[in-house]
């Protein structure tokens, strides 16, 4: 099942207090960016974020899910609804996210 676009156009505004927030789509699914890192993306209309430690820390009893069959666990970000939430959780998890991998030239 494919993410709706209301549902991004909820996350997006939620997130409306960050700088740099991105996103790409992807085969009905969207990936998001935070200052050009990849943080997580939406998956079956569900925001998923990286495992990284500091998403565990924050995030405290995190539910891990599958984005889609054959990916890696992802953390299921249940509290959505709250915008100082989500920045902080963002923020906090910026420095453990590896930096985004440059394109090839061919």
């Amino acid at each position: 099942m494919a993410s709706s676009k209301d549902y991004l156009k909820f996350i997006l505004e939620q997130l409306s207090d960050l700088n740099e927030i991105s996103y790409r789509a992807m085969m009905g699914e969207y990936i998001l960016y935070y200052r050009d890192k990849i943080i997580g993306g939406i998956y079956d209309d569900r925001l998923l974020v990286k495992p990284v430690k500091s998403a565990v820390e924050y995030i405290q009893n995190p539910l891990y899910e599958l984005p889609y069959d054959g990916a890696k666990e992802m953390i299921l970000v249940e509290n959505v609804d709250s915008k100082n939430y989500l920045a902080g959780l963002f923020n906090a998890m910026y420095d453990d996210l590896p930096a985004r991998k440059s394109k090839k030239v061919k």
